[in-house]
């Protein structure tokens, strides 16, 4: 019976393209800070193929330039699945309208609009958009997604659509590492990639199971993430190997403060001990959608001193564990954090940190103060807060990790304010990083708080009272254009009229141009004079004001 009910559903999904699908990436494959999140569908290296939607039901929402989806299409379907087509160059003229109307209804130049079951509905296979390259995408795909409605968890699209996909090519094994976790304890590893026929791209792993001596420790199927969750990936993959080595390793253990649900190990959390003077007998089993799989055993000798097989890489990644109790100590002279932020010169140590992944951390040094919730990290970490004095600089410089150390939550980083102006305002101030990001900017008795989730990064207090800057306009055909820039905070939010009526401008991606295709608007091409009323406003409420007249 269930098997027949899944079959009835699965019939309800067709391809979103109409020739025969070619994947350039597939779902959960691990990337810096987040997993894959869907299928990328080539569309033979070229912008302009028809999207169709891949079941019944009702656009629920039209993004543009959000989440690095560039143009995006939400599909909510009856069966409780919402489907996301990204990277697109333009949407169907239906759809296209729908956000137009809700924009001029809204008086908003975001391009965010929520809809109803009734305003665009879509049948199972119909015109939707022309595929592109917008958004954070590098060549011409379409990025599909499936997501859980109701949830929202990240579904794997392949479990949809996998009878319109070929694959007969089994997973492969590069490199088993071998991770010691203290005494005759180990962890392992494995870097290794899925493929299929006809491409030269390589995939993520769809399930991977670790025996010892025939008893499974470790198995993970990569079907269901929750969003909340995408930032664990660099938990469960060895994430300072990656950033040193570009090689993906993921973890056959669990770290303690892993709670990802497709992870599922034996009690120890997969770490083995084999500190028995014999041989144990482990087993790699690795399968993709399709069933397809790569078996490979190997034997590691137990006793005092444990032996690994040559063909296994060894690493010292729990190098530090041994020293933590020495420094828990340090820990304690952060119990009352808001203290630091009476003077400029908190108290300091020059001893490093073990961030805990079971408690909120709360760092003072002179001048600044980091308080990181629980949860951040899935294992102890060492950090090593640097401060850096500048006298001719709004604040001192401050890093906490010389290795990259992404953050599951923000951590909020408070930063004393040394104005090298006497007269300045206050409300200009904010955290920013060496990528120049704006990171947030509450002022309040001398220090400026903001937020940061990667612990490498240096970070200081910056100063922005300057306003956009907006370019002369541009009339050609129907389509007005002005160029706009600001090079500190950044833009936060813009608005425009025509004689003194809201008209739209989107803001062009990949680029300094906001448009205005008229067409799309209210105007009527009338041969007279009128009047552009343009605002645009940075993260520090510095405000533009460019006012122009035109004919057209």
């Amino acid at each position: 019976m269930l098997s027949t009910v899944l079959s009835i559903l699965l019939s309800i999904f067709t391809p979103p393209v109409d020739y025969e699908i070619s994947l350039a990436g597939n779902f959960g494959e691990p990337r810096p800070n987040h997993f894959h999140g869907g299928l990328d569908v080539r569309t033979e290296g070229v912008e302009g193929k028809h999207i169709y939607a891949i079941a019944d039901g009702y656009v629920s929402r039209i993004t543009v330039g959000k989440d690095g989806f560039g143009n995006a299409v939400y599909v909510t379907h009856p069966t409780g699945q919402t489907s996301v087509y990204c990277h697109l160059k333009s949407f169907s003229p239906r759809i296209k309208a729908a956000l137009r109307r809700y924009q001029y209804k809204h008086q908003t130049c975001e391009a965010d609009a929520h809809l109803t079951p009734l305003d665009v509905p879509v049948s199972q296979g119909q015109f939707i958009a022309l595929s592109g390259n917008t958004g954070h995408s590098t060549a011409p795909h379409l990025h599909l997604e499936v997501h859980d409605t109701r949830t929202w968890n990240m579904l794997d699209p392949y479990q949809f659509l996998h009878e319109f996909i070929e694959d007969t090519v089994p997973p492969q094994i590069h490199q088993i590492m071998a991770i010691p976790q203290g005494d005759s304890k180990m962890g392992f590893a494995i870097w290794a990639d899925d493929y299929m026929q006809g491409a030269y791209n390589h995939y993520g792993i769809h399930e991977t199971l670790l025996y010892v001596d025939g008893q499974m420790v470790f198995h993970s199927v990569v079907d269901n993430i929750p969003v909340s969750m995408n930032r664990m990936v660099n938990s469960w993959g060895y994430y300072d190997y990656w950033t040193r080595h570009r090689r993906w390793f993921m973890k056959s253990f669990k770290e303690p403060g892993n709670t990802l649900s497709c992870l599922q190990t034996d009690e120890n959390r997969g770490i083995i001990d084999f500190s028995e003077p014999r041989d144990y007998h482990l087993e790699y089993v690795l399968r993709d959608f399709k069933g397809n799989e790569t078996r490979r055993p190997f034997t590691v000798t137990g006793g005092p001193s444990v032996s690994v097989p040559s063909a296994v890489l060894l690493s010292p990644y729990a190098a530090f564990s041994s020293s933590s109790a020495a420094l828990s100590s340090s820990s304690a002279a952060l119990s009352s954090p808001s203290a630091a932020l009476s003077s400029p010169y908190a108290a300091t140590s020059s001893q490093p940190y073990i961030l805990r992944w079971n408690r909120t951390t709360a760092i003072s040094r002179p001048g600044l103060q980091l308080i990181i919730p629980y949860g951040s990290i899935a294992a102890d970490a060492p950090i090593h807060p640097v401060v850096t004095h500048r006298s001719d600089a709004w604040s001192d410089a401050c890093q906490f990790s010389t290795s990259s150390l992404p953050l599951m939550h923000e951590a909020e980083l408070t930063l004393y304010a040394n104005p090298p102006f006497t007269t300045f305002d206050p409300s200009k101030l904010y955290i920013t990083d060496e990528n120049a990001r704006y990171l947030g900017g509450d002022f309040h008795d001398g220090w400026v708080t903001g937020h940061i989730r990667e612990l490498s990064s240096r970070y200081e207090v910056a100063y922005d009272d300057q306003p956009p800057t907006v370019n002369p306009i541009t009339l050609t055909g129907d389509i007005l254009r002005l160029s706009v820039t600001d090079g500190k905070s950044g833009i936060a939010k813009w608005t425009a009229t025509i004689d003194d009526r809201f008209i739209v401008f989107d803001a062009i991606e990949k680029s300094a141009t906001y448009a205005c295709f008229l067409r799309e608007s209210w105007l009527r091409r009338s041969g007279t004079q009128h009047r552009l009323h343009f605002e645009v406003t940075d993260h520090r409420q510095n405000t533009r004001v460019f006012d122009t007249t035109f004919e057209y």
